[in-house]
């Protein structure tokens, strides 16, 4: 079993709709998704070009999936989100957009988003009591001799590359793709995520996504409401 805590949107809120229907797949239920049909992109291909974002769900990544360290329980692991979160308010990200990166596309800041990046840098911190150290097949898949000397401190010292100074916000759309065809992904992505893209982002909750058994799709375990609220099993 590994966890991952991550941003994702609310279960009631259209963006929630919308990435389901892009990836094809609902981490909440579990369930798949019919594809729409977009201007220059068919449900067809986009179920292709989604396989492996599908997997993992809609989602942003704040600490990567990881094992619960030797004695520590999966209560634990909630009771150390409740406190996080009823010590971290609400906040809000300025605006979304489209970007490249690195070949693939992905929803991202549309310019700086400081408490954005403070929020994940805290949760970075305040969950790594928790995390098994890295095995040496774990570190292995991470590519280590692909890293700068500073993505492979973070992997070593807090089990993932991109963080803190390295930290990329943002939610996958995609796999790698070349042009022209990234061209006309990123134009249907547009028009379908344009309800979201014209205003903030409110993140509301920390989420935890659950991976059953290696290679099983992950899922959402449960929803913890950021200041004020309680806990609450999604399923």
């Amino acid at each position: 079993m590994r966890y991952g805590l991550y941003f994702a949107p609310c279960a009631d809120e259209a963006f929630h709709e919308l990435g389901a229907s892009w990836l094809g797949r609902d981490a909440a239920s579990g369930h798949a998704v019919e594809h729409p049909d977009l201007d220059g992109l068919g449900a067809s291909e986009l179920a292709e070009i989604t396989g492996p974002a599908r997997r993992y769900g809609f989602h942003a990544t704040l600490k990567a999936p990881f094992r619960l360290a030797d004695g520590v329980r999966e209560a634990e692991l909630i009771e150390a989100m409740e406190r996080f979160a009823a010590r971290t308010g609400i906040f809000e990200i300025p605006s979304l957009k489209v970007g490249r990166l690195e070949g693939f596309l992905a929803l991202v800041p549309d310019g700086p988003a400081p408490s954005l990046n403070a929020f994940a840098n805290s949760v970075v911190e305040a969950f790594e009591p928790l995390r098994a150290t890295l095995s040496e097949r774990e570190i292995e898949r991470r590519n280590p001799e692909s890293l700068s000397s500073g993505e492979l401190r973070n992997l070593m010292r807090w089990g993932y590359p991109y963080v803190f100074d390295h930290f990329r916000f943002h939610m996958t759309l995609s796999t790698r793709l070349s042009e022209p065809v990234i061209s006309r992904v990123e134009a249907a992505a547009k028009a379908h995520f344009a309800p979201v893209l014209s205003g903030p982002v409110a993140v509301r909750e920390l989420t935890l996504f659950v991976e059953p058994e290696p290679g099983a799709p992950f899922e959402i375990h449960s929803r913890t409401p950021l200041a004020l609220g309680q806990h609450r099993k999604t399923a």
